[in-house]
């Protein structure tokens, strides 16, 4: 049996692309504040602290924004520094606030977590052989 293709199949990619951009758009502000828990970093340590983690990578041009936002509202404290070599640098450190809203966002995301692994737990143990026939079914249910 041939399947026509999906003419709505680039449509599901830009909203699943667009429901991860979501996510990550939220947790990033999280990981900022807690790449600063430690104490003051500069644009650029930031970035280097999230380089491990492929999903938390960024460009220059997306921490800033995120920073500024942040320092708006009063959770971060900032101070031009003079290096020793080469330009000067912007230094961010958490305000009392700060570490508050941290803790805060800690607390929740943790629950939300522990709290969305428990309802897709089935999904996660489901045998590869059941994924692929329920998503034939779904396949041959679009063709129909």
């Amino acid at each position: 049996m041939k399947l026509r293709p999906d003419s709505r199949e680039p449509e599901k990619i830009q909203s699943a692309e667009r429901w991860e951009q979501q996510i990550r758009k939220g947790a990033l502000e999280m990981a900022a504040l807690a790449a600063l828990w430690p104490g003051r970093l500069y644009g650029l340590e930031i970035i280097r602290r999230f380089q491990d983690s492929s999903q938390l990578a960024l460009a220059e041009g997306t921490i800033y924004p995120i920073l500024s936002r942040l320092k708006d509202e009063g959770l971060l404290a900032s101070e031009w520094v003079e290096a020793e070599a080469g330009h000067p640098r912007k230094y961010y450190w958490l305000t009392a606030a700060g570490r508050t809203r941290l803790q805060q966002m800690a607390e929740t995301w943790t629950e939300f977590s522990r709290e969305l692994a428990r309802l897709i737990k089935p999904v996660m143990t489901t045998p590869a052989m059941t994924k692929r026939a329920i998503a034939a079914q779904e396949e041959e249910e679009v063709t129909k």
